[in-house]
């Protein structure tokens, strides 16, 4: 591992639920009216084949063809895609005046995020939580995705920095476990935390 260039500590933040909030009601309703389909349970095609969508396993064509069960017209593919990151695009306003507060003490912010390729490059081009980070990583430009450790060594490779220097927020246990194997520090993100609180600020 290549020892960092600066003393700076790095935090980072995972996207979903952590930066942005969950999808509200209304926006599981306007996919449901879009495809016909209860598009929220966990066991729907939405999320069984979710993993495979944010890892660059699969085009967008692909994935809303898994998920509606049948081919899926480009039309139909773009308005979906506009859809879902939409429903993802909520920003969870506490966490951005961490961020806010985290580059006034001259910390560096990088993100890690399992999103799909299309969504991560909408949301690099015109987000404006993007303006906070140093570095952006999305598993759908990687064909990585947490928790498999080679993201994370990908990351620390990147950010030329040792895992210990390191803070990783996520709200999924699974990746905090990985991540803290490998000797980066860990705050889980659960409803209501004070991140200044867990990172000893």
């Amino acid at each position: 591992m290549t020892a960092s260039t600066s003393l700076a500590p790095w935090y980072l933040f995972d996207y979903g639920k952590v930066i942005s909030h969950a999808p509200d009601p209304e926006d599981w309703a306007a996919l449901q009216e879009a495809t016909g389909l209860d598009l929220e349970p966990l066991e729907s095609g939405y999320w069984i084949h979710r993993a495979d969508f944010d890892a660059g396993a699969i085009s967008a064509a692909e994935y809303w063809s898994r998920v509606l069960e049948e081919e899926v017209s480009d039309g139909l593919v773009d308005r979906l895609e506009a859809l879902d990151a939409k429903q993802w695009s909520h920003s969870n306003l506490e966490t951005l005046d961490v961020l806010d507060m985290l580059k006034s003490t001259g910390a560096q912010l990088a993100l890690l995020s399992n999103m799909p390729a299309g969504m991560a490059s909408e949301y690099a081009r015109q987000a404006p939580w993007v303006q906070y980070f140093d570095k952006l990583f999305f598993s759908g430009h990687l064909r990585l995705a947490k928790p498999d450790p080679q993201i994370f060594a990908h990351v620390l490779q990147e950010l030329q920095a040792d895992a210990g220097q390191v803070t990783f927020v996520d709200d999924v246990q699974e990746n905090i476990t990985a991540a803290g194997s490998l000797g980066l520090r860990t705050v889980l993100h659960v409803p209501g935390i004070d991140l200044v609180a867990a990172f000893g600020l």
